[in-house]
């Protein structure tokens, strides 16, 4: 029995069956730089995965490592609650200065359980007491975590069947796009102003505005107009969950800036750190911040070690507008990549935007053989949609283009193995 056997058999013999990920990439990693991962056995793989855009600035960036080292040798804070410290001050300062100012938002800064569900849940909890409404609008395909109060407002049924208990208080309308021809914000707008239509008053309208998991639907800048307008006429606030989809991924820093909006409250997550350490936030407008001390608590609300990787993060890639226009840049390379592995399956299409694209393959168990002889040739990369049908590139950011392309020539090949090897699906 060799070396990586011997290990990964503590995995299944102690681990909860509730892993996942690890099912598909079924290798120990043991480092990782940059857009770059290395098993126990030496094998380089590039990372299309990047902690599920939990890691936008690559693995290990080497300035905010060597801020977080520097920290911990001087004995700096490691854990805090919410006191006020030094370093909780410098990022906040520099997300006031970088991202705040810039885009002329005043919103105050909640700092949540590490979780993005964590921040979801303080979100939900904000509009209901701020309104005295119980209900909420979310929308189909979306995600927004796993805890009951998040997972109520998730779509995906596999998930909603985990909760074990009625999921209440959640009205799910169609997203944009979801049926040709529906005009949901007008039928949302009818039902509401219908007092017989059945359809409670909303406290929030919660939404995604790239649906991560949802399978990569991108909804439409009028649409997004169109639902801040609503939540306007029907007192009710308007909440984006840019946890996945923020800190660049689709380009501007909040996924919603190409749409001229302003939510009355943001969850963050996952690459907010900067680092891939754990950290959630939640921004609301000054007026929304009802929640009395420690009414959404939490022991690790606040991670220290991720104020420093996420000042660092802010000022390096977000003082100034370069950044923005090389993620532009290197979208088209994925763009153009994804748009020969379409031309490759027929029926196939792209959804997504910016650095959060892929494509549409029609089947679940193509997708899944895509990925699976991605990941022998050296890939990570994971499928997304109601049926996994998407296989879905979240690359980091940072990614150099060779890297890149190297990642897609990868793809393409792996898709080609694919559609000429049925047998792959049935592994």
């Amino acid at each position: 029995m060799n070396m990586q056997r011997r290990s990964k058999s503590v995995f299944t013999r102690r681990e909860s069956g509730a892993r996942s990920y690890c099912r598909a990439f079924d290798t120990i990693f043991t480092s990782a730089q940059g857009s770059e991962m290395v098993d126990c056995e030496g094998r380089r793989y590039i990372d299309f995965l990047a902690g599920c855009s939990s890691l936008n600035y690559g693995h290990n960036d080497p300035d905010m490592k060597a801020a977080l080292v520097d920290h911990i040798c001087r004995d700096g804070l490691a854990h805090g609650l919410d006191l006020h410290t030094g370093t909780k001050a410098e990022f906040i300062q520099a997300f006031e200065e970088h991202v705040l100012q810039p885009r002329g938002l005043n919103h105050r800064l909640m700092f949540t359980g590490p979780t993005g569900a964590n921040a979801v849940e303080a979100a939900l909890k904000i509009a209901r007491k701020a309104t005295g409404r119980t209900n909420v609008i979310a929308f189909t395909n979306g995600f927004h975590g796993v805890t009951l109060g998040a997972l109520a407002a998730t779509g995906n049924a596999y998930h909603r069947g985990g909760g074990g208990l009625p999921l209440a208080n959640v009205t799910h309308m169609p997203f944009d796009g979801y049926a040709e021809g529906l005009d949901s914000v007008g039928l949302l707008r009818k039902m509401l102003c219908d007092a017989s239509s059945g359809l409670d008053a909303p406290a929030a309208f919660l939404l995604e505005t790239v649906q991560g998991e949802g399978g990569l639907n991108v909804s439409g800048d009028r649409w997004l107009a169109d639902i801040a307008t609503l939540a306007r006429e029907t007192g009710a606030l308007m909440i984006v969950d840019d946890i996945q989809a923020g800190c660049g991924r689709t380009t501007g820093f909040f996924s919603f800036e190409r749409a001229g909006i302003t939510p009355d409250i943001i969850t963050l997550a996952k690459s907010i750190s900067g680092f891939g350490l754990p950290m959630s936030l939640v921004l609301v407008r000054p007026e929304y911040d009802v929640l009395g001390p420690a009414e959404h608590n939490g022991t690790f609300r606040g991670n220290t070690h991720a104020f420093i990787t996420a000042r660092i993060a802010i000022e390096k890639f977000w003082a100034g507008g370069r950044f923005e226009k090389d993620i532009r840049r290197r979208s088209g390379i994925v763009e153009r990549g994804l748009q020969k592995i379409a031309a490759l399956v027929p029926g196939a299409r792209l959804k997504g935007l910016g650095m959060m694209q892929g494509v549409d393959v029609g089947s679940g168990d193509l997708a899944a053989a895509i990925c699976r002889a991605a990941f022998r040739q050296g890939l990570i990369i994971e499928t997304s949609g109601p049926d996994d049908q998407v296989v879905k590139v979240l690359a980091p950011l940072t990614t150099p283009d060779e890297m890149l392309e190297a990642g897609l020539s990868i793809l393409i090949e792996a898709t080609r193995h694919a559609i000429t090897a049925p047998r792959i699906a049935a592994e």
